[in-house]
């Protein structure tokens, strides 16, 4: 029986045919394969880098409270100290012995006085709102009951503080001091400044191993999402006490309804993961070496 010359023909252009289309998938395939690990190095380098602009802020953070703290001691103890000595002088002055010239000058001094206690005032006041000494020298609570006390008799706004296990709260750091109290700090200063609120509750409180914070308003509410997307001064406010928490290992949550106000809620471990407190420690080697 003869071979057909056509059939071996048609056979063997099939064949070549399949050969080329395997040929091909297999290019595509690895062609595939390799864009696939392409994306993967590209994905991790993105994380990589989100981590790295994370640990930019918190360094910025640490930096930023270092230098609050700088300028609030050097506010407080040096000028402070040469107003106060101004004013015993003026005081000194005023009471020496009569002459010709004591009734001119008593009204100015006693002027003088006047503007140099209120200078000592505002002073102390920039002092305590960069970083209050007693948060460093006592602790959270006192620090946090002594804003209540200068928000609500700036703003007539009172403020319901309830405290749980004191002596548990007292034990944190200094990292997670300054992180709670600057969300409590910014949280009343939104109240005053937005809300139009006539009540705001703050309680805190720690429980198994977790320190919980929220305050609440009765003010007006806001779109939470669309802040957060905002260009304001309001979004970095919302976004700085979020990396704050996070730099203690903790979480931060907003909320804001219409006739029910708006509540921040802040919560972190009662002691900082181990990678936290090596950042901590990092940032502020750097901070002493410059």
């Amino acid at each position: 029986m003869k071979a057909n010359p056509k059939g071996s023909r048609s056979y063997l252009a099939m064949f070549q045919k399949l050969k080329f289309e395997g040929t091909q998938r297999k290019t595509v395939a690895k062609a595939f394969d390799k864009s696939e690990h392409h994306y993967e190095q590209l994905l991790k380098e993105s994380y990589r880098m989100q981590e790295q602009l994370r640990h930019l802020s918190h360094q910025i953070l640490f930096a930023h409270e270092e230098e609050r703290r700088k300028i609030s001691r050097e506010l407080h103890d040096e000028i402070g100290q040469i107003l106060a000595g101004v004013n015993i002088r003026l005081a000194a002055l005023k009471n020496e012995p009569s002459d010709h010239t004591k009734n001119i000058y008593k009204k100015k001094i006693s002027s003088t006085q006047r503007l140099v206690e209120k200078s000592m005032k505002i002073i102390h006041r920039f002092a305590r709102e960069l970083r209050p000494p007693v948060l460093d020298d006592i602790g959270l609570i006192p620090a946090l009951q002594s804003h209540i006390k200068e928000f609500t008799k700036r703003t007539r706004i009172p403020v319901h503080f309830k405290l749980f296990t004191f002596a548990k709260i007292k034990e944190l750091d200094s990292v997670q001091r300054t992180a709670f109290y600057r969300v409590a700090q910014e949280a009343l200063s939104d109240v005053a400044q937005h809300a139009k609120a006539s009540l705001v509750k703050m309680c805190i409180q720690r429980r198994d191993g977790v320190i919980r914070m929220e305050i609440k308003d009765n003010g007006k509410s806001f779109l939470v999402e669309r802040m957060l997307h905002a260009r304001r001064r309001n979004r970095l406010g919302l976004l700085g006490m979020r990396e704050r928490m996070e730099m203690i290992g903790g979480h931060f949550a907003i909320e804001s309804k219409p006739g029910q106000g708006t509540t921040v809620r802040a919560q972190a471990p009662a002691k900082i993961p181990i990678n936290k407190i090596v950042c901590a420690r990092r940032v502020a080697g750097s901070q002493i070496a410059v």
